[in-house]
């Protein structure tokens, strides 16, 4: 398998991707090839121990990039004023089939940006979505999408993140028919706007996937849903109040192992849903064991045939139709 990492993506870059990179030589198999992309003279310059490590200890091959897509700059102008950054140079390498997979930690609109113009949409898909996971209190998880690709999403559009959010738990992480739960004002039918109503409708006649119906807030820590439907406005509202929540139990010396259940570097990143190719989005201020984990992500990605299954049910869903 051929990774692509994006070294220079994130607040602490590269070190920390060069870091992530020497501990995920562990899970990588013989025949795994990681291209590690970013300004070779500033890493063998700056980071030569790291660069030393890497080399020494994974099938590895720098590829040069001499400039940055910084968190500040406009996604959709990045790429024309910079095409030889790291991420625009990933992005080719995943179009061309150089790569399998790609993995930053940088401006995560460039990211979608990049992913949506050289990969492109899923054809059948009507928006891409990414979904992040929340523990639950039995020590399981679900997961939540979207959480900020679609701050407006129409009832169809939530139909599609609850198909995709349930092929993904089924082929990444072994849950069958995982149960697919509307986020809501209130359990019944009627409740919410207008589109939380007409998607309602639509999930609850489908034999595509198991909708059990709406799911409040105070039972998102329960164990009612696999899948938590929304838009990306509402989602991305949540992960971030449950972001600060856990800092501010953290700040108090509050721990424990559901507490602890919410340090993001556990799960690293998450995949944007919808595109033709693998592309896995992490954390700005993704640390090593971040990376190392968004390595094995996309690793299991490629290797349970994610991005094929929801193709095939998107098509035998648009045949229905």
């Amino acid at each position: 398998m051929k990774i692509g990492l994006d070294l220079m993506g994130g607040d602490h870059a590269p070190q920390n991707a060069l870091d992530g990179a020497i501990l995920a030589c562990d899970v990588m198999k013989g025949e795994d090839l990681l291209y590690c992309i970013g300004n070779i003279n500033l890493i063998k310059e700056k980071f030569a121990l790291e660069y030393e490590k890497l080399t020494n200890s994974c099938r590895i091959k720098f590829v040069d990039a001499v400039d940055v897509i910084e968190m500040s700059d406009t996604p959709t102008k990045a790429y024309s004023q910079k095409p030889k950054s790291s991420m625009a140079i990933g992005f080719r390498m995943l179009k061309g089939d150089e790569i399998d997979v790609f993995i930053g930690a940088g401006n995560s609109g460039a990211m979608l940006v990049g992913a949506v113009y050289s990969v492109k949409v899923i054809e059948g898909i009507i928006r891409p979505a990414i979904a992040s996971l929340i523990p639950k209190e039995n020590g399981k998880f679900e997961i939540i999408i979207d959480v900020g690709v679609n701050p407006d999403a129409r009832h169809d559009v939530l139909f599609q993140f609850g198909l995709m959010g349930s092929i993904y738990l089924k082929n990444i992480f072994g849950i069958e028919n995982p149960r697919v739960g509307l986020l809501n004002i209130g359990h019944e039918k009627e409740k919410g706007n207008l589109v939380t109503q007409a998607a309602y409708s639509l999930m609850e006649d489908t034999d595509k996937y198991n909708f059990i119906g709406n799911i409040e807030g105070y039972d998102i820590f329960g164990d009612k849903a696999d899948v938590l439907v929304c838009d990306g406005f509402t989602g991305n509202m949540i992960i971030k109040t449950l972001e600060g929540f856990y800092h501010v139990i953290k700040k108090h010396g509050i721990s424990g192992e559901f507490i602890d259940s919410f340090n993001y570097e556990t799960y690293g990143g998450t995949p944007i849903l919808g595109i033709n190719k693998p592309v896995i989005l992490g954390h700005g201020v993704s640390s090593p064991i971040a990376f190392k984990n968004m390595i094995s992500l996309g690793k299991k990605i490629v290797e349970n045939n994610l991005i094929p299954e929801i193709k095939s049910q998107i098509l035998n869903q648009n045949n229905i139709q």
